[in-house]
């Protein structure tokens, strides 16, 4: 038996959050994982078609509304990459999108210089993997790869995570990376398209079971957006 694969599309990164955090709960498949504990799985692509649409945080997300900023200048200031520099944690996304480890090469500034000279290019992307590390440290790099590209005025840009905690961390790297795509977009001097977001492995992991079943049944009180679309591959 395999995961589901499960495509998740609408308007706002809080309606597709939660509507995606719901398709795992009830379809995921119980796994076992690396850390010793159970949890739902599949594998998920979300499409959020206006990003910057309200609501981009959602109510019911209590870790963004403690961490969120704090978690914003990690991703995109670089607020703890000394720390990578100090041996005191093995990266931060700044760090492996902005410096990528040791060869201090700005993956992002090369995507903005790239698509400035060939708007249609399929070469604008930044990854985070460098094997030599990631293959023998715990917790290695859940995002993989950004993938950029200018569609009539607007650019899109294209996530992909080989693990995802879909319930405590999804949410907050949509509005972090997001964020980052605004950014190139405004360096570029064009809109911001859609966002597109694949994860290997979207789960739920068993320590979160009783809060996203409460999360859950606020949603369903408030009523899910009829509009976004589900489809179960």
């Amino acid at each position: 038996m395999r995961a589901p694969v499960i495509v998740v599309r609408g308007r706002t990164i809080a309606r597709v959050w939660e509507r995606a955090v719901l398709e795992v709960w009830r379809r995921g498949l119980e796994v076992q994982t690396e850390y010793g504990e159970k949890a739902k799985e599949t594998t998920m692509l979300m499409v959020v078609d206006e990003p910057f649409e309200e609501p981009r945080i959602h109510r019911g997300d209590v870790l963004a509304a403690v961490g969120l900023k704090e978690y914003l200048e990690e991703v995109l200031d670089g607020s703890r990459d000394r720390l990578v520099e100090e041996g005191k944690i093995p990266y931060t996304y700044h760090e492996r999108l902005f410096s990528y480890g040791k060869l201090k090469f700005d993956q992002i500034n090369y995507v903005v210089e790239k698509l400035r000279r060939v708007p249609y290019t399929r070469r604008a992307q930044a990854i985070t993997w460098i094997p030599q590390k990631d293959t023998v440290i715990d917790s290695p790099p859940c995002l993989q790869r950004l993938w950029f590209k200018v569609y009539d005025g607007e650019l899109v840009m294209q996530s992909e995570w080989r693990s995802r905690d879909l319930f405590r961390a999804a949410h907050m790297n949509m509005l972090a990376l997001t964020k980052l795509q605004k950014l190139v977009a405004e360096k570029l001097g064009v809109d911001v398209g859609a966002y597109v977001d694949f994860s290997n492995s979207a789960h739920i992991y068993e320590k979160s079971y009783q809060d996203v079943e409460r999360f859950l049944k606020v949603c369903e009180r408030r009523g899910f957006d009829p509009s976004v679309e589900v489809h179960v591959l």
